[in-house]
């Protein structure tokens, strides 16, 4: 291990958060600034991110709006954002030669439609700097070394000896994970999955994978935990942004039950049990000869619909007439409060995050630098800062990693 005179900056994790913080410290002569991947792939997730076209960050109205999407970290990042937001992540990518859209929801992607624009943005970037990239990098533990700055041991290979370090190296799903973290002595929030979809095994719904509805309600029955959004029926059970959210927000108290709870599903999000009943009394009234089948104007898909009859004993020639009170009321109820046992969960495609990380209280939010270690900063998953699916977590990645930038930067 060589000592070097001048100053050595390593940044620990080839990801969106590295990749940002190592673009944006301003090349200065004797620094030099090292980016360690252990894996052999730069910005993987970048790569995965909205179905290979990156969902940037997401088009907020407001940084107090912005922040209520992360379920861990909320007020970390309302700090956080006054330094670098939404508008400085467009103009950022603007600069250099990659132009952002919004879509009907809001998420922001490359005009491109792909992930590999905003790749090669970050890659050109860094390489303009200078950055000296290493892949397969494994960083075995980082400690404080005798005389000052950090020593960083590697899998395999010299020890490397940095006066600042930069960990942005992602979220772990295993608290023994941090271990190589554990020389710094910060306090690690236990990691449990977010972001993940429900698994209702052997249910009739599954047969209708690829059908959704575009405003659901989900709810964990016995709490008061519920979103509501889109909800799409898969082979496993039930995913879209409705589910997402929800385990996001969910995602402490879900791993406590260990993934076996109950919810309610409103297929209806404009109604609920009441009015539903209502609605489709006067309804009745109105079209006593009409056949069930034939209803429409309520936004369910037809084969959804009829399954809902069928789980109400409806036949299909029933006219809406002649339904019994009990099937009326059984049909009101798989529409506006269907019940379903969750066993189990399946991570979102390859967007793995974790809730859980470096608790925020031992971070300033102004630098990104450790309350317990100088030259020690954080940016990106490895904090206790996650979002929901939207543009959210890559948002919290430029921001943590250009915040460290800047007070590396500045110091």
């Amino acid at each position: 291990m060589n000592k070097s005179a001048h100053k050595t900056i390593v940044i620990i994790g080839g990801g969106a958060a590295g990749f940002f913080c190592a673009a944006n410290i301003p090349h200065r002569p004797g620094q030099k600034v090292i980016l360690l991947e252990k894996s052999n792939k730069w910005l993987s997730k970048v790569k995965v991110s909205g179905g290979g076209r990156c969902n940037v960050t997401h088009n907020a109205d407001s940084i107090a709006a912005m922040s209520k999407k992360y379920p861990r970290g909320e007020k970390f990042v309302k700090k956080t954002f006054h330094h670098f937001f939404v508008p400085d992540t467009i103009a950022w990518f603007r600069q250099r030669g990659v132009v952002l859209k919004t879509e009907a929801d809001n998420r922001m992607f490359p005009v491109t439609d792909e992930s590999q624009t905003i790749i090669d943005c970050l890659m050109q970037e860094v390489q303009r700097q200078g950055v000296d990239l290493r892949m397969q990098h494994a960083v075995q533990s980082v400690s404080p070394a005798a005389d000052g700055g950090y020593t960083i041991q590697l899998q395999g290979r010299e020890a490397l000896f940095a006066d600042v370090v930069v960990i942005a190296s992602g979220g772990f799903p295993k608290l023994d994970m941090f271990e190589w973290l554990k020389p710094l002595g910060h306090q690690i929030n236990p990691p449990v999955p977010s972001l993940f979809t429900f698994n209702i095994p052997k249910h009739p719904i599954t047969q209708f994978m690829g059908l959704s509805v575009p405003d659901a309600q989900v709810r964990i029955n016995g709490t008061k935990l519920q979103q509501s959004g889109p909800l799409l029926i898969t082979h496993w059970g039930l995913s879209g942004p409705a589910v997402l959210k929800l385990s996001a927000y969910s995602a402490l108290y879900l791993a406590e039950q260990q993934y076996q709870f109950k919810i309610q599903v409103n297929w209806l999000n404009q109604f609920n049990e009441e009015t539903l009943r209502q609605h489709l009394l006067e309804y009745r009234q109105m079209h006593p000869q009409q056949k069930v089948m034939n209803t429409q104007g309520l936004g369910l898909p037809a084969r959804l619909w009829e399954y809902m009859m069928q789980e109400s004993s409806i036949a299909a020639d029933m006219r809406w007439g002649d339904l019994p009170a009990k099937d009326f009321n059984r049909f009101v109820k798989n529409i506006a409060a269907a019940e379903f046992e969750v066993k189990g969960k399946t991570t979102f495609k390859e967007e793995f995050v974790t809730a859980g990380g470096i608790d925020l209280s031992e971070v300033d939010s102004n630098t990104m630098e450790s309350k317990l270690q100088k030259g020690i900063y954080f940016a990106g998953e490895i904090l206790n800062i996650d979002g929901v699916t939207g543009g959210f977590n890559f948002q919290n990645a430029w921001t943590t990693g250009f915040i460290a930038a800047q007070s590396i930067a500045a110091s």
